[in-house]
């Protein structure tokens, strides 16, 4: 009897007292586990995924995927997805390697090759160029196909990664739009494009520069030689180009001193090339990547930049 006095005035106390016993909100199930490799592979899936999965990246932003080696909480990452998705064409070969040498299950999925590739020459030999997002057109089709990867991993979730696909795709297209007509703003002569590495092949050929030169190919791995800079000092002097562009996941100090002998400017703001910037960022995010590299481009080379608007 005296333990039910008890237990009556704790309950009171606690209603007089406004208060109830705390409560986590637990999750009524398991989310699917999906491994991202690449920034940008990262940043499309969270988008389309949004609160349906548990969503982890490999690469965090700044991280150059050609040289990247992988660490054993990758490793465990891997093995613990249900669905990984990379970029391929041999963007992260690191990476690959790991997928393929260790006990992964899970269903793997390279979304980048749903693009028919533009090609690259190196040492006579040709290969797909890996670095498809820098055309918006391509992240569309990226995107969509990460909205089906996720719905046959989490049917239940349809609507939802159809809706927050919808979204992003619309926001993609007005992009595309807003691209082309910034790059229209540039003096015909000197819509041209030097960059550290060769990874704007698609940016340039989707709207309209032309790729006038790069200090190594498509790999960063890649070390150039006193006369690759040298040859490519003398062709920017001809070329008479206003301004060449560093990359943020590059050190820059080499195409420096190729601007420097070149007599040539070098843009103020570098190129996110392989990589999204860090959180906070003027190019945190893929779509925020597309916009500041356009403005760098635009105001570098001559043109009037117009800041990208999607909310009208």
């Amino acid at each position: 009897m005296g333990r039910w006095y008890i237990s009556l005035g704790v309950c009171l106390v606690l209603l007089i007292g406004g208060c109830q016993p705390e409560t986590k909100n637990i999750p009524d199930r398991d989310l699917p586990q999906v491994v991202s490799t690449s920034t940008i592979i990262g940043d499309l899936t969270q988008r389309v995924g949004g609160e349906q999965i548990q969503h982890q990246g490999i690469l965090q932003p700044g991280a150059d995927p050609h040289v990247y080696e992988p660490t054993p909480r990758d490793s465990v990452a891997l093995e613990k997805a249900d669905l990984i998705l990379y970029n391929g064409f041999n963007l992260e070969p690191g990476i690959i390697k790991m997928i393929n040498s260790t006990g992964v299950k899970a269903n793997k999925y390279a979304v980048g090759e749903v693009v028919d590739p533009l090609d690259f020459e190196y040492q006579g030999q040709k290969d797909p160029d890996p670095h498809v997002w820098g055309d918006a057109e391509n992240a569309i089709a990226m995107t969509a196909a990460i909205r089906d990867r996720l719905i046959e991993l989490s049917p239940e979730d349809k609507a939802e990664f159809t809706l927050n696909a919808d979204d992003l795709i619309e926001e993609l297209k007005r992009v595309d739009s807003w691209i082309v007509e910034q790059i229209q703003t540039i003096p015909p002569n000197q819509r041209k494009l030097v960059t550290t590495h060769d990874a704007f092949q698609y940016y340039t050929s989707a709207y309209g520069l032309e790729m006038a030169g790069t200090l190594i190919g498509i790999s960063t791995e890649e070390q150039p030689s006193a006369q690759t800079v040298r040859n490519l000092a003398n062709s920017i002097e001809q070329m008479q180009i206003p301004a060449i562009f560093a990359e943020t996941t590059i050190n820059p100090q080499l195409i420096k001193t190729v601007a420097e002998e070149a007599g040539v400017k070098l843009a103020p703001e570098e190129l996110y090339s392989d990589s999204i910037g860090a959180p906070g960022s003027r190019g945190d995010s893929y779509l925020k990547m597309l916009e500041a590299n356009t403005k760098s481009i635009v105001e570098s080379l001559g043109g009037e930049f117009k800041p990208l608007d999607l909310d009208n």
